[in-house]
This record gives structure tokens, C-alpha cells and sequence, in this order.
């Protein structure tokens, strides 16, 4: 470029012909007719040469890598393998760096051969959203699980809900866009996007076409949007890639190092949370926020139908010996009283409520683990009454200790009524206790047993009438203020007791 400029000076400065611009700066006159035609110099030529060792490998070279394409990612050619096959199969005499350099460019040739094209799409704000499950793990309890992120994304904010499930159920599934609409105060005008869900879909049918899931229809129709559903495998992961990539970001974000916590629930409550958090943030070059975008795009959103949509599966199951229901291979306790007989079922992605004929009997959480059971004690009191033996060891009152619901007030209430009554008597006196569970708050019941407890006397009708006693309790009135500067004597003083009803009842009487 400095030279082009010089012979330019020159020409303008001092008028030398073209033959004595190429003597002064010693190059060819050619470069002098270019310089004087224009002030930039032109591109260099890259000689084409051909390769004459590898130049009659190079289709094959290019099918090897064009095969790989479709081939699992461990068992592709590299540059090495390539060398090698070259010299044992094609007796090829040639420099691995040399194949090195062949297999690179053309690599990159088949790969580029292979890009699509993206069209940048514009998303109105509280038309659009996508929706997929994300895997990840977490600790509950102690134990390390495989649990699955439910997500809701809004295409124009960007908001998006996100929920653990122990599992990609339907009945999470359905579940999910429950707690998502509720989140977000409405749902979308137009489609969400979704890949071919099992819990939606059923059988992929030519192109677009479908075979939906009826519970799916139903959730769709009560909500009113409308689906779409992405090409299926990898060649349709983009037409949903806002998604895709906010469960990786949120997981990356607040889901690493693996969370440590007591309950699904109180790893759902953190997930909120962290939500919340992520309404302060910004998406790419984004001048406002999330949470502020979000805020103009609600008002558009579809208003949400009364009564929320009932995600729970329904299910028809036999209540064993045991007094329990397995339902996806985990066992729930139910009265007693309904052993042997058929019972009704609703799955929820969190709960499990049973009923006989349209009354909830029982309700529990839903079991992480296959083959758990989950008993609770007040189901087996009436049989415990006939057999109070077998309580001490049973599976109920473990698990009643386990989560509190069997206090230390019960414990003492249960030593000491042994100690008078013998095993069995002392059984039955706390059984009865327990009994009172039913009728009368927690609060009160305890406060019976305890007086009871010290008072030595192991009778139920006797909690129970300290319970009321303690609940029909009239509250003392609170004190009447006393002015500053008031006399002693206003501090003792009361107002003269009413006797009007006992005169009422002495004019009753004397007619």
C-alpha cells in the first residue's frame, strides 16, 4: 500500500514517465500501470496447485467424513484413522501432517454442506410460547435423584416458569401448564410450540399431522390455545430454541452445584424464587428487562377459565389385607374399614387422593421411589383397639414418628399409661387418645394428654373434656387503660355486676 502511494507522489510531484517510476522504485512497469489506476492494490492470487499425492484420495476421503455424519459421535473418523486406513486399504504413500491437512479442509466443507438457514422470527407479545421437560438431578432428602424441570417459556418476554416433577408423566405434564398459566395470569392467544411429548402425542402422523393425547385435547380446549408441534429429532430442536436454551441457562444458573434439600416442595419453592430473581436480568442486547417486558405483555394474554384445569389421572385399584392401594408401585394407606373392596383413584403429578364414591378418604404426597409405602396411623386405630399388641412394632407408627405427627407428648402419655395398665391396657388408653385427633384440634389434644400425663389418670374422656375445656375457655378481658395522674383508686376499681337475668328468672319462677 506505502508503495503504491509513493510511485502515486511521484507521478503527481514530479511527472516521471512510467519506465522511470519502475527504474526509481524497481519494479516492473505492470505494477506501476496498476498503482497509477487506482490507489488500492489488488488482491493476491492464490495459486490453485494440485495435490499429487493426495489429490486422487480426495472423494474418498470426503464420503469417509460425509458417512460420519450419521455415525455415533465416538466412532468417527480423525485425521489419524483416516492416515491409516489410506496407507492399509489404499496402499497410499503419504505423510500423516499431509492427510492432516486434507481431512481439515474438508471437514470443513461437509459440515458447511450440511448448515441450514435460520429465519429470524418476530414473536407479538401474549401470542406465543414453548413448552419442554429438562433433566437434571438433585438431592432430596439425602438421596441424589434424577428429577425433570418443567418448562413454560413466553416467545416475546422471555418469562418462563419452571417446576420439578419426579417424573414426565401425563399427569406432570398437564400439571405443568396448570402452575405455568396460573404464574403467568393468563395463557397465550395463539400456539404454544412443543416437540412430539409423549404425554401429547400419541402416533406421529405424515408432516405436521398429529394423533393427540384426548386428556391433552381436553387441557387445550379448556384453556383455548392452540399446538404446534416441531419436526421430529434434531432437525426440529431450533423451532422451539428458546426453550431448549432456558433450561440449560436456569439450569447452569440455579441448579449448579446440585441442590441439596428436605422435599420436592421445598425445591419447587427455591425454583420460584429463583424466577423471581430472573425478572431483573436482560436477554442479549435487550434494553429493559424481563420482568418488564413481561409486565406489558400480561394484559394480552387469554384470561384464565374459572375453574382450573383437573390434571389428575383417573384410576380404579383394590385396597389389600394391609389396608393400602398400589398405585404406580408405591403403596398408600386408607381406613381399614375399606380392605378388600375396590376403590377410586386420582393421580396428581404431587398428590394421590382417594375416594370411595366421590368423597376423599385418603390424600398423600406422591412417592419418589418405586416399591415406598406411605401409612398413616389414624387408618389403623380400629384394628390396633383389637390388637394392641402389634402396634409397637408396626410400619404406621414408624412413620408417624418419622414426621412428627407421634409426639413426645405421646411417647410420655404411652410410658406412663404402660407402667399403670400393663401393655396391652396402656396400648388401648393411647389408642383411644388418638382417637380424639379426629374431632378435636391437635393443640387441645396435647395439652389434655399432658395434663393427664401428670395428673396419672389414663382416661380418654377425661383429654377430652380438658380439650374443651380448653377450647370453650372465655379469654379474660384485656385491662382498662387509667389516665395519667388518676388516683390510686382507679386502678381497683370495677363496674357493679348485672343481675338481670337471675331477676328474670326469679319472676319465672315466682309465676
Amino acid at each position: 500500500m506505502e508503495q503504491f502511494e509513493r510511485i502515486r507522489r511521484d507521478r503527481r510531484d514530479e511527472g516521471l514517465s512510467i519506465r522511470e517510476l519502475a527504474r526509481k522504485h524497481r519494479v516492473h512497469r505492470r505494477t506501476v500501470r496498476a498503482a497509477l489506476a487506482d490507489a488500492v492494490p489488488p488482491p493476491r492470487k492464490v495459486p490453485e496447485r494440485e495435490a499429487p499425492v493426495t489429490g486422487a484420495h480426495v472423494e474418498l476421503v470426503r464420503s469417509w467424513l460425509t458417512q460420519d455424519l450419521d455415525a455415533p459421535r465416538k466412532q468417527r473418523h480423525t485425521a489419524r484413522r483416516v492416515w491409516q486406513r489410506l496407507i492399509e486399504e489404499e496402499g497410499a504413500v503419504v505423510a500423516e501432517s499431509t492427510v492432516r491437512n486434507l481431512v481439515a479442509g474438508l471437514r470443513a466443507e461437509v459440515a458447511g454442506s450440511q448448515t441450514q438457514v435460520m429465519i429470524v422470527q418476530e414473536h407479538p407479545p401474549g401470542e406465543e410460547a414453548e413448552v419442554d421437560f429438562g433433566e437434571f438431578r438433585a438431592s432430596i432428602g439425602g438421596v441424589v435423584l434424577r428429577l425433570w424441570m418443567f418448562c413454560m417459556r413466553l416467545s416475546h418476554s422471555g418469562r418462563a416458569f419452571h417446576y420439578a416433577y419426579a417424573n414426565q408423566s401425563q399427569e406432570s405434564f398437564l400439571d405443568g401448564h396448570v402452575r405455568a398459566f396460573a404464574a403467568f395470569g393468563g395463557t397465550p392467544t395463539g400456539m404454544i410450540r412443543y416437540d412430539n411429548l409423549k404425554p401429547a402425542v400419541i402416533r406421529c402422523a405424515l408432516g405436521r399431522e398429529r394423533f393427540e393425547h384426548p386428556r391433552f385435547v381436553a387441557l387445550r380446549s379448556h384453556y383455548g390455545f392452540d399446538s404446534f408441534y416441531c419436526q421430529p429429532g434434531i432437525e426440529g430442536a431450533h423451532e422451539k430454541g428458546g426453550v431448549e436454551g432456558e433450561i440449560g441457562r436456569f439450569r447452569r444458573r440455579h441448579l449448579t452445584p446440585v441442590p441439596h434439600v428436605g422435599s420436592l416442595a421445598a425445591l419447587n419453592e427455591a425454583m420460584a424464587a429463583a424466577d423471581a430473581r430472573d425478572d431483573a436480568r436482560r436477554i442479549g442486547a435487550r434494553r429493559v428487562t424481563v420482568g418488564a417486558m413481561f409486565a406489558d405483555e400480561a394484559p394480552l394474554l387469554l384470561a384464565l377459565p374459572p375453574v382450573p384445569f383437573d390434571a389428575s389421572a383417573a384410576l380404579s385399584v383394590r385396597v389389600d389385607a394391609k389396608a393400602r392401594v398400589c398405585v404406580r408401585q408405591s403403596y398408600y394407606s386408607v381406613p381399614a374399614r375399606y380392605a378388600g373392596t375396590r376403590l377410586d383413584v386420582a393421580l396428581g403429578a404431587t398428590t394421590v387422593r382417594v375416594l370411595d364414591r366421590g368423597t376423599v378418604i385418603a390424600e398423600h404426597v406422591r412417592s419418589l421411589h418405586k416399591g415406598s409405602q406411605d401409612l398413616v396411623l389414624d387408618h389403623y386405630l380400629e384394628v390396633l383397639t383389637r390388637k394392641p399388641g402389634a402396634l409397637a412394632g408396626s410400619s404406621a407408627l414408624a412413620t408417624a414418628r418419622a414426621n412428627r405427627t407421634f409426639t413426645p407428648v405421646h411417647e410420655a402419655y404411652w410410658r406412663a399409661a404402660r407402667a399403670r395398665l400393663g401393655d396391652s391396657g396402656g396400648t388401648r388408653a393411647l389408642i383411644e387418645a388418638l382417637l380424639l385427633h379426629r374431632t378435636l384440634p391437635t393443640h387441645a389434644v396435647l395439652t389434655g394428654i399432658t395434663e393427664a400425663t401428670t395428673a396419672g389418670v389414663f382416661d380418654a374422656d377425661v383429654i377430652a373434656m380438658t380439650a374443651r375445656r380448653l377450647l370453650h375457655a372465655t379469654p379474660s378481658p384485656p385491662p382498662v387503660p387509667v389516665p395519667e395522674g388518676a388516683p390510686p383508686a382507679a386502678l381497683v376499681h370495677r363496674p357493679a355486676p348485672c343481675l338481670g337475668s337471675y331477676d328474670q328468672l326469679l319472676t319465672g319462677a315466682g309465676a
